[in-house]
């Protein structure tokens, strides 16, 4: 079964075409990093355009490495929330044209259980139920994934996510966006314990993340610095936030995995390509007789092919929508879950 797989939800316009859910035949990504980077993140009205700009050729290229014409496609999946609306709303439409004029069926796919899905491709050998840490942009999420379609959120952020906190500690670090990578590279070359920084907990919620005192304690930690003359080395910084914010991500995560008596989890989302996020896990999980499973770096970032897998097992658990689809900004996995 081949499934063609669209994804607008943010800075990506992207199209794949997946085969049983696990063979990637093509992924096409057409990136607007560069043009974001002029200011110093995602504009969202020029994400919608450039959309609608470039997913007419990358759906054709996507079709057309996988060696096939829509009449090879048994469904096609599009990512309808959660996202930027208006990039949303052009892969919507676009797949909904081409259903309706084809007469393939339309699979909509939760963005996030397109991430958790990326794994699948990865690790055939992997099945549910095990815990997932899905951390990116804008989502830090702890799931408690029970089958391939059924999901229960055991922990997120209440403010800022762990992409979103790399991105502006970046920033006040003088590094471009996006600045997960900028970290990431000047970490190899710090002190990951130069610097003491917050690792803030919630209140009777054991699993919640908060990432915007981490986020003030850099941004005022560079800023007096700067206003007592006093000299900062970026790369300490860069490794104490990076250590940090993986040893705050492992903790929640692996408590989690304690209370449900879990031994395999995954992690998935931009932030699971960090290679600090990802040695802290391989070691965490390796202490605890722990399995873990990882994306390629290629399909941690935004891809169609997470949509395109997850598209499959939707598909095959009776997931339809007809032309009435419509974008949604946010929408909690365990929503979905209660709608199945």
């Amino acid at each position: 079964m081949k499934i063609l797989g669209i994804e607008s939800s943010c800075d990506e316009t992207a199209a794949s075409v997946v085969e049983d859910g696990k063979t990637v035949l093509s992924n096409i990504v057409s990136s607007q990093i560069d043009e974001h980077r002029l200011y110093g993140g995602v504009v969202p009205e020029i994400a919608s355009r450039r959309h609608a700009e470039n997913i007419g050729w990358v759906v054709r290229e996507a079709l057309l490495q996988a060696n096939c014409t829509l009449a090879d496609i048994d469904g096609i999946a599009v990512t309808y929330a959660p996202g930027l609306i208006g990039a949303l709303l052009v892969g919507i439409s676009f797949a909904k044209g081409l259903a309706m004029s084809s007469g393939i069926p339309l699979i909509p796919v939760h963005h996030i259980a397109g991430h958790i899905a990326a794994n699948y491709i990865t690790h055939p050998e992997l099945e549910p139920p095990y815990l997932c840490l899905v951390i990116s942009g804008g989502h830090s999420h702890i799931i408690e994934v029970r089958d391939y379609t059924k999901y229960h959120v055991i922990g997120r952020t209440r403010d800022d996510a762990a992409g979103e906190c790399f991105d502006k500690a970046a920033r006040t670090l003088g590094y471009e966006y996006p600045g997960g990578k900028f970290i990431d590279a000047a970490a190899k070359l710090g002190d990951p314990n130069a610097y003491k920084l917050p690792k803030p907990k919630i209140p009777n919620s054991e699993f919640d993340f908060s990432f915007s005192g981490l986020k003030t304690a850099v941004i005022n930690t560079v800023h007096n610095a700067e206003q007592k003359g006093e000299q900062l080395r970026r790369e300490d910084m860069a490794a104490s936030f990076q250590k940090t914010v993986a040893d705050t991500l492992v903790e929640r995560t692996m408590a989690a995995a304690k209370m449900l008596s879990s031994k395999k989890l995954a992690i998935a989302g931009g932030v699971s390509a960090n290679s600090g996020v990802r040695g802290a896990f391989e070691k965490a999980c390796a202490d605890r007789g722990v399995k873990l499973y990882m994306p390629e770096l290629k399909y941690c970032g935004d891809n169609a092919a997470m949509i395109a897998c997850q598209g499959y097992y939707d598909f095959l658990a009776g997931k339809r929508a007809d032309e009435s689809l419509n974008g949604i900004a946010t929408l909690s996995l365990d929503k979905i879950s209660e709608e199945q």
